[in-house]
């Protein structure tokens, strides 16, 4: 009886360290399809995140920082754009997807429900209200 439950735990084990693998691959810098901003997708308490660490112009036409300026928040509104968290609350589904995340859109202010997959070394994000058909999705590449 012993052995038999030495064996299952042992043999459960590679598959555990290969399944959060998989699952931190997510991990790292991504260029936004568009090229205006780069990515850090980071793990915080078992979640998938990401903030904003680039931005190819970081300063408007007045030369001042850009800020958060489309944010129904008021207090949110007057934060930099550079720093900000785009994408959050990303769980792994074991199998090739971050599910249940938020992506939050600075240029209209809005969040969107949200999932990601890795396909082929691009990181595919669709946001959505309601459900994934009525949606949109951005490709991300990884930054060398």
């Amino acid at each position: 009886m012993k052995f038999q439950l030495l064996f299952f735990l042992f043999s459960t084990l590679p598959l555990s360290l290969n399944a959060q693998s998989k699952a931190d691959e997510v991990l790292g810098i991504w260029v936004t399809d568009d090229g205006k901003a780069r990515i850090e997708i980071y793990k915080e308490a078992g979640k998938y995140s990401g903030k904003i660490v680039w931005l190819k112009e970081p300063k408007n036409e007045k030369g001042e920082i850009k800020l958060d300026k489309e944010n129904p928040n008021d207090e949110l509104s007057k934060r930099p754009i550079l720093g900000i968290n785009l994408v959050s609350g990303f769980t792994f589904d074991g199998d090739d997807r971050w599910e249940d995340g938020e992506i939050y859109d600075p240029e209209s202010g809005k969040t969107y429900s949200s999932h990601m997959k890795l396909k082929r070394g691009k990181l595919e994000i669709r946001g959505y209200i309601g459900i994934s058909m009525f949606g949109r999705t951005v490709v991300w590449t990884r930054a060398k």
